[in-house]
């Protein structure tokens, strides 16, 4: 069976899913390139509002192929770094992407697959989800983002047992910590991604785009630079469309219906 990612629709949602079931959904090129295509896709397509990325059956994703991995290293080097590049290609399509990103993850998010989860904007997990950055239980270091990802959200001590220890983390302890927004039941996941995704849909498209910029923004900005594209920001959607729909709205006591 070929690794591919599958991509249905449930109302305004795009849901991608990672399909690789005989290798717990391993992640590889050719899903990479398919992720970064549907993005690139949904992006200008005003019928979709927001992205769910899960994985087919009991498991988000294993991360990377230990087999196509060893097969790797009989290659020159640049065969694995381009692979590692499609890796961080899509990556960045979901961290740049002007829409909602939502992870609904059951089961493991090991590696790269972690990053992944890391890398929308929000989490969705059953409770019995684990996570597991083990890239040093086989001698190697972490990619897809994953060190930034942690290092941005947890302290550098916790980040250090995580990927120097290889050490499992449940979706409960990530909640508390911040990382995970919500924990399902397991099985449920997706349908509290969904729920999730659709309470987003409700909202003004281009003012979740401007907060997803700005939050972008933030890490390698000063307080005046961030003021000022707050600012920016602020005022043209003050100007756009959907600023007189929800005001009015708001006043009307009615529910808004964005453009």
């Amino acid at each position: 069976m070929i690794a591919q990612l599958l991509s249905t629709r449930e109302g305004r949602t795009m849901v991608l899913t990672i399909s690789n079931p005989q290798s717990r959904n391993a992640l590889g090129p050719e899903i990479y390139a398919s992720g970064v295509e549907a993005l690139n896709a949904a992006e200008p397509d005003s019928d979709v509002r927001s992205v769910v990325i899960t994985g087919e059956g009991s498991v988000f994703c294993a991360g990377g192929n230990l087999q196509r991995l060893l097969a790797n290293r009989q290659l020159a080097p640049d065969v694995q770094a381009a692979s590692i590049e499609g890796l961080h290609n899509w990556i960045e399509a979901i961290r740049t992407f002007p829409k909602p990103v939502i992870a609904a993850v059951e089961g493991a998010a090991a590696g790269a697959g972690f990053s992944l989860a890391l890398a929308c904007d929000l989490i969705v997990a059953a409770s019995n989800a684990v996570f597991v950055m083990a890239y040093s239980n086989v001698a190697l270091s972490p990619d897809g983002g994953g060190s930034w990802s942690l290092s941005k959200a947890l302290p550098r001590q916790l980040v250090t047992e995580l990927l120097m220890g290889g050490e499992k983390i449940a979706a409960a302890r990530l909640r508390e910590l911040g990382v995970v927004n919500q924990v399902s039941e397991p099985g449920q996941a997706l349908a509290s991604a969904l729920k999730l995704a659709e309470n987003l849909n409700a909202r003004a498209p281009n003012a979740l785009a401007s907060i997803k910029d700005l939050l972008n923004q933030i890490p390698s900005s000063t307080l005046s630079q961030t003021l000022a594209a707050e600012s920016d920001h602020f005022v043209a959607n003050l100007h756009h469309a959907n600023a007189g729909i929800g005001i009015a709205a708001f006043l009307e006591k009615k529910p808004p219906q964005y453009r």
